[in-house]
């Protein structure tokens, strides 16, 4: 009964930790969205501005 109860306690003791690296990993991939997130604003404001860098060269080449 008493290896029963220390095994459960482990157990126990392994599920709390199991469950703090979840949080942890879910606070961590949540800042990694955001991360992307900004990232890929940025990204498209600069294709944006590409684009139209190169319609005013078209438009001044023909």
């Amino acid at each position: 009964m008493l290896a029963l109860a220390t095994e459960n306690a482990e157990l126990r003791l392994q599920l709390a930790e199991a469950q703090e690296q979840c949080v942890e990993m879910a606070v961590d991939a949540g800042e990694l969205h955001a991360e992307i997130e900004t990232l890929r604003e940025r990204l498209a404001e600069v294709e944006r501005e590409r684009d139209e860098r190169h319609r005013v060269k078209d438009r001044a080449v023909a």
